[in-house]
């Protein structure tokens, strides 16, 4: 039999031993990978929101398109996990120990969910800065501090990356919103339970109507055209960002790009999701 010559044989072994996958070295640590997603201590679902490029915006022909060119492309240079659900009373009630809810149990609107769990709706009816302090204080909470998670508010970039989950459709789940797949055109005249339509391609609910949703930046009108390419994170004066539509508007005002401004301190269709930023999501 003949032997593969000494230069061969090294030669093979040399590649065999730089490839992490050919041979399973004791004591190499395991290549450390983002979850999914996860369940953290109040029972909120997350889900990873990965890394990349998107076009933020509307074109000019989009039904609907008002501050929302030109369109530009967007690089988030960091994964985040977005909770899968709008934040719930319930949740809200656990960590700030209120409810500010419009349609609560004990809101001006509780006629219209007597009867239903209102601790599944989606909270409402809070200011942007309790939206950010629920932040703090779930981000404070033993159990977030010793996973390692930060929460607060996404950006209105992150919100609309998420949104759209890969598309360029005028909606995130397709060209058109259908009343079988979202909450808006005031039918029902209240928020619904979150998680009562189908999820994006991400896994992520609601994102068109039910809520609008409070992003950590400021509104300016004309900031698309200077806005910065990479991990943009808006004006630092002005009203609060809210994006995705409420149960009360039409499907135009519910689209991807749609971005609007907190006009008042309270308003009843307007809620919030947590960003969760953690060692593993990168």
């Amino acid at each position: 039999m003949k032997r593969a010559p000494l230069c061969t044989t090294a030669a093979l072994l040399a590649a065999l031993l730089a490839l992490p996958f050919a041979l399973s070295l004791p004591g190499a640590p395991a290549p450390v990978r983002p979850a999914k997603g996860f369940a953290n201590s109040i029972d909120m679902k997350l889900v990873l929101v990965p890394a990349g490029k998107f076009q933020m915006g509307a074109p000019a022909g989009e039904g609907g398109r008002g501050a929302e060119g030109p369109v530009h492309e967007v690089e988030l240079t960091q994964s985040f996990y977005l909770g899968a659900y709008e934040v719930t009373q319930g949740q809200f009630q656990k960590v700030m120990g209120t409810n500010p809810s419009w349609f609560s149990p004990t809101g001006v609107g509780k006629g219209q969910v007597a009867g239903l769990d209102a601790t599944a709706l989606p909270v409402e009816n809070l200011t942007w800065e309790e939206a950010s302090t629920f932040c703090r204080k779930l981000s404070a909470l033993p159990a977030e501090t010793r996973a390692g998670r930060a929460y607060r508010l996404p950006t209105e970039a992150e919100w609309e990356h998420a949104c759209r989950a890969g598309t360029t459709t005028t909606f995130g789940l397709g060209a058109t919103l259908g009343v079988n797949e979202a909450n808006f055109g005031n039918r029902v005249r209240r928020p619904e339970k979150v998680g009562s339509y189908k999820p994006n391609a991400w896994g992520l609910y609601d994102m068109h109507g039910n809520v609008w949703e409070y992003c950590a930046d400021h509104y300016e009108d004309g900031y698309y055209a200077k806005s910065p390419k990479k991990d943009p994170k808006g004006p630092i004066a002005g009203g609060p960002v809210v994006r995705g539509g409420g149960w009360e508007v039409e499907a135009r005002s519910c689209r991807s790009a749609t971005r609007s401004y907190a006009s008042q301190a309270r308003y009843y269709a307007i809620g919030f999701r947590a960003a969760c930023t953690t060692s593993r999501a990168r």
